[in-house]
């Protein structure tokens, strides 16, 4: 279980398994996940995803382990697919955008080499008014997100809004893996903002 503060508390102790597309890199909810697709495992889930409406896991790799073994972090977040295309290569590409962060208690892989999650969802993070000692934080953003907003163009905006901020502060700024996924496991905003301040400071340095 994840501790306090970290991870958040699951929504219901039963679980369920979704599909996991193991990635070096971490999906915040309310973010946009473009993604180009070309081993058949991934393809297929895309084509079930798409046919049936159903969400996948974006989970942080931490490293490979051979075929048969992935080192995975304990919390993702689950991916609805929002857009799909073909690029010029003949490769299809997908757009998804994060929702539900999940605590990854168990994995198995399927004949065709996808990767299962047992997974318990977490509850989501209560909206919370953007706090003003951290508006020089927002101003960042504003002005980083009106460079961005073609990647941004499925997702609606929410500046009022702490938890939707500091995420994606956390999204868009030249972070480690690792200190991405530290936000991620965050379940309070505002811990989440307080602890971007000072790698927001060192960026600038």
């Amino acid at each position: 279980m994840a501790e306090p503060g970290r991870g958040g508390r699951p929504i219901e102790e039963t679980g369920v398994e979704i599909p996991l597309f193991p990635l070096r890199t971490v999906l915040y909810p309310g973010g946009p996940l473009p993604l180009r697709i070309f081993e058949t495992r991934y393809v297929d889930m895309v084509g079930r995803c798409l046919k049936q409406d159903l969400g996948f896991g974006v989970v942080a790799q931490l490293e490979s382990q051979g075929e048969d073994r992935l080192a995975l972090h304990q919390v993702g977040t689950l991916a609805r697919i929002v857009d799909w295309y073909q690029f010029d290569d003949g490769l299809l590409g997908i757009t998804a955008v994060g929702e539900t962060r999940f605590l990854l208690t168990g994995t198995h892989r399927q004949d065709d080499g996808l990767n299962l999650g047992h997974v318990e969802f977490l509850e989501p993070e209560a909206p919370l008014p953007m706090p003003s000692r951290f508006s020089a934080l927002l101003t960042l953003l504003e002005n980083v997100m009106a460079e961005l907003e073609p990647q941004y163009r499925f997702i609606e905006k929410n500046f009022e809004d702490a938890v939707w901020v500091s995420y994606r502060l956390a999204e868009v700024l030249p972070l480690s893996l690792e200190q991405k996924q530290h936000c991620l496991e965050l379940s309070d905003p505002v811990r989440r903002l307080e602890t971007l301040v000072p790698l927001v400071e060192s960026l600038r340095q």
